[in-house]
């Protein structure tokens, strides 16, 4: 058995400090140092059989070789990094004194009796005597299992950021874009290879450009930006509502090198609360509005009604109708539908909106004259709503809040739109419009606008108001 290199000198050198890789008589006082290091250290003889190795090894194989027999390395069994059976004949250390070189740097695993597994680099160095002639071989293992599972958690997080459906991305302190997810690609039409290396100024509005300098000055701070809410512009030019979160990145030592950022997709979201305003704005407005509308319907009944009896009567019949009109202005809720959409026609749905206000039966004449057509789906609730407004407006403040006024409703079909007409006369002689846009426009508007993609206008003549709209034929279905 090789006892480890010697430290006595050769003739040649001259008295001269002995070299370590020689083999002699102070290879005991070499194994006392090699057993105190607290890596695993091992050598062999010039065949591979092990000679001698330390208590570090010892615990990191999880067995003692047997000096002399056991050869090239102490572990039960080797493997690749990938898992794959590393044959002996091809370890790091058989390949060192094979080729007679030191086979420094290479990573292998090492399974213990237990069947443990611990990730190691190997650094078998060959040994030679003063004729040159190779004696043996140390190695020194060093376990990289912690560094090994640092990757593979990194290698899961970049998985994460790469999967999600958030545009994660980032940047140095000088704003350059240094990463770039699937995520950001879907966001913002460019892809990694078209984006990382230009400025992240690349994406903000030029009415915005302020933004950047102020979130950087922030990082270089260490603060960190949460849910900050703002703008964004995509490869074709259009613009996108994000929340922006931002975090520094800090290297080794904790310097602040860049930040990493994750923008949002807000826009559904927007307006959905620009939808929840509307309708709060509409549940006040009609909130106002009942006791105006329950005063009109009074006002209106009195011209006719004789006795408390016949008061009574009128009030209570046009409150009813009234709430079938407001019914057909609240949307079937998905969880209660049957099967079967709210359908009618549009004489059935104006004649219920108008029913509060129209005395004809009193009077002998009808107020309002209607042209029919088909709707269905989600448009008689828009239409609901709309001529709901007409009505009340026209109450209050038009033609049906006189006796003599009327309203003249006529629909037509102008090639693929639908064109209808709302003309109010005999009213209070209109001077001067409205100013300012009330809740009326804005739910036009937001109505022919944007369910029906449709336009709509009004015109304050001095016999009453004449209002337009128009949308496609198709729309009316839906």
């Amino acid at each position: 058995m090789n006892t480890g290199p010697s430290t006595e000198s050769s003739p040649a050198a001259g008295g001269a400090e002995p070299a370590a890789s020689e083999p002699g008589r102070d290879g005991t006082a070499v194994h006392a140092v090699l057993q105190a290091l607290p890596e695993a250290i091992y050598m062999t003889d010039a065949e591979g059989r092990i000679t001698f190795y330390n208590e570090a090894a010892a615990r990191l194989w999880g067995r003692r070789p047997q000096l002399g027999a056991d050869a090239l390395c102490g572990s039960w069994r080797l493997l690749r990094p990938d898992g794959r059976p590393l044959p002996q004949a091809e370890c790091p250390m058989a390949v060192a004194l094979r080729e007679r070189r030191a086979n420094r740097g290479h990573e292998i695993v090492l399974e213990r009796p237990d069947g443990d597994r611990v990730i190691v680099l190997s650094y078998p160095t060959p040994l030679f005597d003063a004729a040159g002639r190779m004696t043996g071989a140390i190695n020194m293992l060093l376990e990289t299992t912690d560094r090994a599972t640092s990757y593979d958690a990194a290698q899961r997080f970049a998985a994460i950021v790469e999967s999600s459906d958030d545009a994660i991305l980032s940047k140095d302190l000088d704003g350059t874009i240094l990463s770039w997810n699937r995520g950001a690609e879907m966001l913002f039409g460019y892809t990694a290879e078209e984006i990382v290396g230009k400025p992240v100024s690349t994406l903000i509005p030029p009415d915005r450009h302020d933004e950047e300098p102020n979130i950087l000055g922030r990082i270089r701070a260490g603060e960190r930006i949460d849910h900050y809410e703002t703008v964004r512009r995509r490869k074709d030019g259009s613009l996108v509502d994000i929340s922006l979160s931002v975090s520094p990145i800090r290297n080794a030592e904790g310097r602040i090198v860049g930040a990493s950022k994750n923008a949002r997709d807000i826009t559904e979201r927007r307006r959905a609360e620009e939808q929840q305003h509307l309708l709060i704005q509409e549940m006040d407005h009609r909130v106002k509005n009942l006791f105006s509308l329950a005063s009109s319907i009074v006002s209106l009944s009195l011209r006719s009604a004789t006795t408390v009896e016949e008061l009574a009567s009128a009030v209570i019949a046009r409150l009813h109708a009234l709430s079938k009109a407001h019914t057909l202005t609240v949307p079937v809720r998905p969880e209660s539908a049957t099967g079967t959409e709210r359908a009618t026609t549009l004489h059935m749905l104006l004649r219920t909106i108008l029913a509060p206000y129209d005395d004809s039966g009193e009077r002998g004449a009808a107020r309002a004259t209607i042209v029919d057509i088909a709707v269905s789906g989600g448009a008689v609730t828009g239409f609901a709503l709309l001529f709901h407004e007409f009505a009340t407006n026209a109450a209050k403040y038009g033609a049906l809040s006189v006796p003599q006024g009327s309203v003249e409703i006529v629909c037509e079909r102008a090639g693929p739109a639908f064109v209808l007409t709302w003309t109010e006369r005999g009213g209070p002689l209109v001077v001067d419009p409205h100013e300012g846009e009330g809740f009326g426009t804005l739910l036009g508007r937001a109505t022919v606008h944007g369910q029906f993609g449709g336009e709509i206008s009004r015109d304050w003549r001095p016999q009453g108001l004449f209002i337009r709209l128009s949308v496609a034929v198709d729309r009316l279905n839906g």
